[in-house]
């Protein structure tokens, strides 16, 4: 099979969908695999690397769309690209639907095979493709969140250090959410010595986040009077929600961010999917906050791309392997040697595939067995 790999135009996106070494193994597989000249600058990944490893690289994206019969990406389709999806066609990447009708209505109207990351789940409901940026993520928000409530030349930051010093008590940090993000954006605030409350209706996730960290974080179950309690003396929150494949609940409203103290920060992981903060909208690395009433907000939707080495390689680790197998025996026969795959299944066609996306946009849906019946 023919497997493209272009450039991402994202703003801020510096990772790229396949490591020289990955094309090295699609290689001996017998595939050939088409790379978009400086796809990889951003992850320290040289053409010439690429090259050595056995790749063909050409100038433009059309060129990658044009020649690859499955296309690799890390985010979703943006505008430009568009057009240059076709029917038959395999797009494999994080697409996050739920949050965008625009590329929901792209990926019918082109007819392309839309396989997310995202949805890609297995039968314990772990989700393997987005793990490791759901755990680079959860350790940025820890780190960004610090370093905006430093006050800064604007003067906007509470003026205060996470781990506090003797005699002045550490900030107070507040994660919604304990799946694997949360669980990632604790470790880093117990470590940098804040004090930590966790929220999550799963008292089992609860449970072993008091297991791990025990007296030195509190755990609450979540619900609207205590998470109101708390966030008025927070100093930081971690928005870390999540619901497969769909969009994310909104659980801090505006009317509770006014009543937050002045220069608290609000740091929003779930930004991918809409955001779980009521006043969320998506920013850039280069613009990555705003203000409203008076904290702090960071939504920025593809954070792990401000360490995209590392998290290009992770991402590799895990996406490899799918990627073979669909280049080996096709996306069709591959879902249904593995389940976990089919899940991934959001749009074939011209028609969703995936239902949390469909009631998203009240948009019909197919079952994905229909669309492996062809």
């Amino acid at each position: 099979m023919r497997i493209g790999v272009p450039k991402e135009i994202k703003s801020g996106e510096l990772r790229v969908a396949l490591t020289p070494l990955a094309v090295t193994e699609l290689r001996a597989q017998g595939h050939e695999v088409v790379v978009q000249r400086g796809a990889g600058d951003g992850s320290s990944m040289s053409d010439g690397a690429f090259v050595a490893a056995g790749a063909r690289i050409v100038d433009r994206a059309e060129d990658v769309w044009a020649a690859a019969e499955l296309i690799v990406k890390v985010k979703e389709p943006l505008a430009p690209e568009f057009g240059l999806m076709r029917r038959g066609q395999v797009l494999f990447t994080y697409l996050h639907l739920a949050a965008s009708l625009e590329c929901t209505e792209a990926l019918l109207s082109s007819g392309v095979t839309a396989i997310a990351y995202e949805t890609v789940e297995r039968a314990d409901g772990s989700l393997p493709l987005l793990a490791p940026m759901s755990e680079v993520a959860g350790r940025l928000a820890t780190q960004v969140g610090a370093h905006a409530l430093q006050s800064t030349a604007d003067g906007l930051g509470r003026g205060i250090l996470l781990g506090g010093v003797p005699g002045v008590p550490p900030a107070r940090v507040v994660v919604i959410g304990a799946g694997s993000a949360g669980t990632h954006a604790t470790a880093v605030a117990v470590g940098m010595g804040a004090r930590v409350t966790v929220f999550d209706r799963d008292v089992e996730r609860l449970r072993a986040l008091h297991a791990r960290f025990g007296s030195r974080i509190s755990t609450v179950v979540s619900t609207r009077t205590e998470l109101e309690r708390t966030l008025v003396e927070a100093d930081l929150v971690i928005g870390a929600v999540l619901v497969h494949g769909a969009r994310a609940p909104r659980l801090v409203t505006s009317e509770q961010v006014s009543r937050m103290l002045p220069g608290s920060v609000l740091v929003d992981i779930a930004i991918d999917q809409g955001g779980c903060f009521e006043d969320s909208r998506p920013t850039t690395h280069d613009r990555p906050t705003y203000m409203v009433h008076n904290s702090i907000i960071y939504a920025v939707p593809n954070m792990p791309s401000v360490v995209p080495h590392t998290s290009t390689r992770a991402l590799v680790n895990v996406t490899l392997p799918f990627v073979a197998m669909i280049a080996e025996i096709g996306w069709r026969a591959a879902m249904r040697s593995d389940p976990t795959l089919a899940m991934g299944l959001n749009a074939w066609s011209g028609q969703v595939t995936h239902a949390p996306v469909a009631m998203a946009h009240a948009l019909p849906c197919v079952s994905v067995e229909s669309a492996l019946a062809g």
